[in-house]
């Protein structure tokens, strides 16, 4: 069976990273039933970022995947058999948040050969990524993935992108000290743009599914 794994690096469960991801795999089991979508919440595991242990680069024993044993060690071996990944964060003062940080450190440095510095992953697949922020079209700051979405490009394939501006927070901004965002344009912003994220997560994630069944034909 071909397998779609969906990497949540956001904190919120029931928020806008996950209600994008939600549709992603929606649209990926509406073109193939037989596709198995497996969602990973990486605030839920116990992990750190690359240790540095050069347990990926020993000679006569070189892997593109990680070797350091904790709780994202399984995880990564699932990604390197999968057919499909999709990468979410929402975006903090401009980057991804910490533990997708780390987790990509932990997925792309086996990648990567220091002997040409190449970038090499156990199979190429189709990826998408998504991004929530507050930022907006003509104001933000995101550096979305960073440096890691070349290293994504390199060794799987080009990456789709998913991108909600101007998202909420928060349901009751008076509950809040937020006194720097209007909950009523926030919320405008919202009902007439957040059905269409939803709806570009749920295509992107049929584009997804189909691709790996022509693929597999």
């Amino acid at each position: 069976m071909k397998r779609i794994i969906v990497i949540d690096g956001g904190p919120r469960k029931r928020m806008n990273t996950a209600q994008l991801l939600q549709r992603i795999a929606e649209g990926a089991k509406s073109a193939a039933g037989d596709i198995e979508i497996k969602t990973v919440r990486l605030y839920d595991f116990d992990y750190k970022g690359c240790m540095s242990c050069m347990a990926c680069k020993l000679k006569g024993r070189a892997s593109n995947i990680c070797r350091f044993k904790d709780g994202l060690a399984p995880i990564l071996e699932e990604i390197a058999r999968a057919d499909g990944l999709v990468l979410g964060s929402p975006i903090y003062f401009g980057e991804v948040t910490g533990q997708m940080r780390s987790f990509l450190e932990r997925l792309v440095f086996p990648w990567l050969s220091y002997n040409d510095y190449s970038l090499t992953a156990p199979k190429r697949m189709p990826v998408v990524l998504v991004e929530t922020m507050n930022g907006t079209p003509d104001r933000n700051n995101s550096n979305s993935f960073g440096s890691m979405e070349y290293c994504i490009t390199s060794a799987l394939g080009e990456p789709l992108h998913i991108v909600a501006y101007n998202t909420c927070q928060v349901a009751k901004y008076d509950s809040y000290e937020l006194g720097g965002f209007s909950e009523d344009t926030k919320h405008k912003w919202r009902n007439e743009h957040w059905e269409e994220d939803l709806q570009r997560a749920y295509e992107a994630g049929k584009r997804m599914a189909e691709e790996i069944i022509d693929n597999k034909q």
